[in-house]
């Protein structure tokens, strides 16, 4: 497996296929395998013509760990996003991000918008402006000796999924304490990137498509039916939706 260093930060990464590249930045907890190759998304792009680039955020999945709130933060991970594109020398890439991901996507976007093309904005709506709730009751479950310990709904399912995946919990709470930075309405409005939004139906995390979707110029929303937070990333109109979007908006 590829991976690159800068600024003393590892990153792993996947490259695969021929054609435009599209790089998917995971969620929270989650990494490059369990959030795009299990659920057929690198198939899925792959086959539909897409050289698709997958990469660990630092703190998940074979990249590096650190146990400092101040070493995360969306920001600082979307640099290393930015220095993966960098290190593969691409002028631009189109990119997708699911939840955490998608918080961090759009700080590509906007720090670098000369290197995005498009982005699809998956499992985060207005959210990404108005915040997504407490990050300490997760934090707190993740550093809990088990999972038994955890009375909070939303903290136990996140440590049921960092058990699931075999994570670094300790890396991953740090990571919770500084990863959820809101981004102002005039920011958001700034993107001038086509954007899809799009969001389960059920999700009860992510808030509003519509209503962040309305903040952007070009920007369009995809619902994605009967579908909560955790389970929407595989969903099939999900990727339908997201092709469709990728051939609408070629340019």
């Amino acid at each position: 497996m590829p991976t690159f260093e800068k600024n003393g930060v590892e990153i792993a990464y996947t490259d695969q296929g021929e054609g435009d590249p599209i790089l998917l930045i995971h969620g929270f907890a989650s990494n490059k395998f369990v959030n795009w190759d299990y659920p057929g998304w690198v198939r899925t792009l792959t086959k539909a013509g897409f050289r698709v680039i997958t990469l660990d955020n630092r703190g998940h999945g074979d990249s590096t760990k650190f146990y400092n709130p101040d070493d995360y933060g969306a920001p600082v991970m979307a640099e290393d996003a930015f220095n993966l594109i960098e290190h593969l020398g691409l002028a631009s890439v189109d990119v997708m991000g699911y939840s955490m991901g998608a918080r961090i996507s759009a700080f590509l976007t906007l720090n670098h918008p000369d290197k995005v093309r498009r982005v699809v904005f998956g499992g985060l709506g207005y959210g990404m402006v108005g915040g997504v709730g407490d990050p300490e009751p997760i934090a707190a479950a993740l550093e809990a000796d088990s999972i038994k310990d955890v009375e909070d709904r939303t903290g136990r399912a996140f440590r049921a999924f960092a058990d699931q995946t075999k994570s670094d919990r300790l890396a991953l709470a740090a990571c919770m304490r500084s990863s959820r930075q809101k981004i102002s309405e005039e920011d958001v409005s700034r993107i001038e990137r086509p954007v899809l939004v799009a969001v389960g139906t059920k999700d009860d995390i992510a808030g509003s498509a519509r209503a962040l979707a309305d903040l952007i110029p070009n920007a369009q929303v995809l619902d994605i039916p009967d579908r909560d937070h955790m389970v929407a990333v595989g969903d099939k109109v999900y990727k339908a939706g997201v092709l469709e979007f990728l051939e609408k908006t070629a340019g």
